[in-house]
């Protein structure tokens, strides 16, 4: 995990779009506890409020819980919820516009499908 941050983004956000990929990527599951906002601060090197707005934005949508003492927990549910939600912003985000773009040039479905399967194989 890395300490730098883009600065095209709030910290929060970057800060709760890393513990959000924790928990897609598996290294946090459900049940798990999550850093502390304490760790966080010490990790990251920035002002508590800022790391707070961010877990707290994750409380708030189901993904952590708190547990008065203990900490923070990924919730049950939490990898499918930010599955989910990625889903829908990665349609609204990349789909879309390759669907309008190749509507104006005319590419087919099948092509769209034959591009994605080409480029995908050469990774």
């Amino acid at each position: 995990m890395s300490n730098h941050f883009d600065s095209n983004k709030p910290i929060f956000i970057q800060i709760r779009e890393r513990i959000e990929d924790q928990i897609v990527n598996n290294q946090l599951i459900e049940g798990d506890q999550a850093p502390s906002t304490t760790q966080l601060v010490n990790f990251y090197k920035v002002n508590h409020a800022t790391v707070s707005k961010g877990v707290n934005q994750l409380v708030d949508e189901g993904i952590l819980f708190k547990k008065r003492g203990v900490g923070m927990f990924v919730a049950e549910g939490a990898k499918t919820k930010l599955v989910e939600k990625r889903k829908e912003l990665f349609v609204d985000n990349y789909v879309l516009g390759l669907v309008e773009e190749a509507d104006k040039l005319g590419i087919s479905e099948k092509e769209i499908v034959q591009l994605i399967k080409k480029v995908k194989g050469s990774k």
